[in-house]
């Protein structure tokens, strides 16, 4: 088994480290030994939080090297541009383009960088960049509370997963009545990917 190094990326409240627990899982349902480490920033809500994952025939460290990812999922796009580090040139990127601005800009003492200089960096840093505006697609299933799930369905075509063991890690992390809906978001987000018009 080829070891596959994940990043997923976002802001306190987004949901990360579900995601990042339903990823761990769909891992182990397919047979990879399985690592994971969460990070989280000074404020649980509106802070950074990362999440690491590994799979792998034996993994020995949670935490992927810089320039060792594959494949970095970004809640948000300033988020997705504080990882490049990790990226190397044959990684894919998928982020979700609402933004959720940080306090020092905010504030007042930074500006938000323009879409062009973000999706520059990335291109510089990855070979596959894709993104989704998640947010506003999960407000339409449902709920904004299912985006996480959604880019999840937005990365999956990469992988050679089975939907159905995606969905029985979904069912094992989500309350049983948001089920559905967080089911629904996945394929929304698969879906929107294999259409391939959101790669950048």
């Amino acid at each position: 088994m080829k070891n596959i190094n994940f990043l997923v990326a976002g802001v306190g409240g987004q949901g990360t480290i579900l995601a990042s627990d339903i990823m761990a899982e769909t891992g182990m349902l397919i047979g990879y030994d399985v690592k994971k480490t969460d990070v989280l920033g000074l404020a649980i809500r509106g802070g950074s939080v990362i999440s690491h994952i590994r799979w792998g025939e034996k993994v020995d460290a949670p935490m992927s090297m810089r320039g060792k990812v594959d494949y970095l999922l970004a809640f948000e796009p300033i988020e997705a541009l504080r990882q490049i580090e990790f990226l190397n040139r044959e990684s894919t990127t998928v982020f979700n383009e609402y933004k959720v601005p940080p306090v020092t800009v905010s504030s007042g003492l930074a500006t938000y960088p323009s879409d062009d200089v973000i999706v520059k960096t990335l291109k510089n840093s990855a070979k596959k960049i894709c993104s989704i505006n998640a947010t506003s697609k999960a407000v339409e299933a449902g709920s904004v509370k299912a985006m996480n799930v959604m880019m999840l369905g937005a990365l999956s075509p990469f992988l050679d997963v089975n939907i159905e063991i995606w969905e029985k890690a979904i069912e094992k992390f989500v309350p049983k009545r948001f089920k559905e809906l967080n089911i629904k978001a996945f394929h929304t987000g698969r879906e929107i990917i294999k259409k391939k018009e959101n790669f950048l």
